[in-house]
């Protein structure tokens, strides 16, 4: 990790305008007053630019957006009400009818089906693609690719693309860039150093921390930013509110810290699970087992801690195992304090021999580790009599 960020989320300079408060205020209004009519009317030329109405801009929200630009290295960043806010928000901005769109088949869930409706809808053409070869992209180009969607790693199977060779891919052609980073966060990847066009964050996860509140960002050039601010911010609504943000800023000053930790926890856990006699294949890229790993090692500085492992133990039997657990919490979502898991079927072209049935996904929290692993053996121990 860049020790930078950890000066970078901890420092400002003393802000007279506000006392010399450590952390900016929360500006909990709707709207701004101005002296007089000229001034007003400066404003509302270029609202986007001024503090006139908290649909626009806030300075609460503002202070963060300018935070996770500088973490990105970015130019601009737009903070949203939530991560399938940015998302749709920004794909909404960016597409028109007859654009295509090259988007990962291991992207989210959501995202996915955003996508279909603009294709059912709107006439934009989507292909979805494997994506962890460059192969995949340049056999779905056409001439009215406008847009390749990225996620990497996948929150599933944790597959990851090699983000250099598609910037440069995309460039080539004339296409815009934009990847789902949540699983990393600024801390451990970049996607902006390697070409990426725009990066966005559901900030619900590790930002927050703390599993409190909801979030999205999209950070990138001004001029993109600016497009999706009038087109799919402004209009769709899906703001951040101040308290939110404040929320936020709380949970972005301890975020390197904290992903150092989970980083650590996360792979004592993958670790133990790669030696485990009823797993078959941890998803993990941070572990030499992962196909990926070189390319992991490559493009991220750390590694988060939600991963998955492919097991011969049939899903139902996995989902008594996941009653069984005492530290791990069954539910969605991730990036907060608490362990979780969820358990699902393992897609059919994953299966080894034939045997491997079931996928368990594992978000490791802020816990003691070896608890974690005490609680998977005496659960295993509960369900599966040896």
């Amino acid at each position: 990790m860049d020790q930078g960020l950890h000066t970078k989320v901890s420092h400002d300079v003393v802000d007279t305008k506000h006392y010399g408060a450590v952390t900016i205020p929360i500006y909990q209004n709707s709207l701004f007053a101005f002296e007089n009519y000229e001034s007003f009317e400066l404003a509302m030329q270029d609202v986007l630019a001024a503090n006139v109405y908290s649909r626009g801009n806030n300075p609460t929200v503002q202070y963060l957006e300018s935070k996770i630009a500088d973490l990105e290295a970015a130019e601009q960043a737009r903070c949203f009400a939530s991560g399938m806010a940015a998302i749709a928000g920004s794909l909404h901005a960016l597409l028109r009818s007859g654009d295509h769109v090259i988007c990962v088949n291991q992207a989210y869930g959501p995202t996915r089906q955003f996508l279909d409706e603009l294709s059912e809808r709107y006439r934009v053409e989507v292909t979805y693609v494997d994506g962890c070869l460059l192969a995949d992209f340049e056999d779905a180009l056409r001439p009215n690719t406008r847009l390749i969607y990225l996620e990497s790693p996948t929150s599933g199977l944790f597959q990851l693309q090699d983000l250099e060779e598609v910037a440069t891919l995309a460039k080539t052609a004339g296409v815009l860039t934009m990847i789902d980073s949540s699983w990393a966060t600024p801390c451990f990847q970049r996607p902006l150093t390697w070409g990426i066009d725009l990066v966005l964050h559901s900030m619900t996860k590790y930002f927050s921390g703390h599993s409190d509140c909801l979030g999205g960002v999209v950070a990138g050039r001004a001029y993109l930013i600016d497009e999706i601010a009038n087109k799919g911010y402004m209009l769709f609504g899906g703001v951040m509110t101040p308290h939110t943000a404040s929320l936020m800023i709380r949970g972005l000053r301890t975020l390197p810290l904290r992903m150092e930790r989970h980083q650590r926890n996360g792979l004592i856990v993958a670790e133990y699970m790669d030696k485990h006699p009823l797993v078959n294949r941890v998803n993990h890229p941070g572990l030499p087992s992962h196909p990926q790993h070189a390319l992991a090692r490559k493009q991220l500085d750390g590694y988060g801690s939600l991963f998955s492992f492919e097991t011969q133990v049939s899903v139902a039997l996995l989902k008594k195992w996941a009653d069984a657990l005492r530290y791990f919490r069954i539910g969605v979502s991730w990036g907060g304090f608490e362990s979780l898991v969820t358990v699902g079927e393992t897609p059919a072209n994953r299966n080894l021999a034939g045997n491997n049935p079931s996928v368990a996904r594992l978000y490791i929290g802020l816990e003691d580790p070896q608890t974690l692993i005490e609680d998977i053996e005496q659960a295993f121990r509960s369900v599966i009599k040896t």
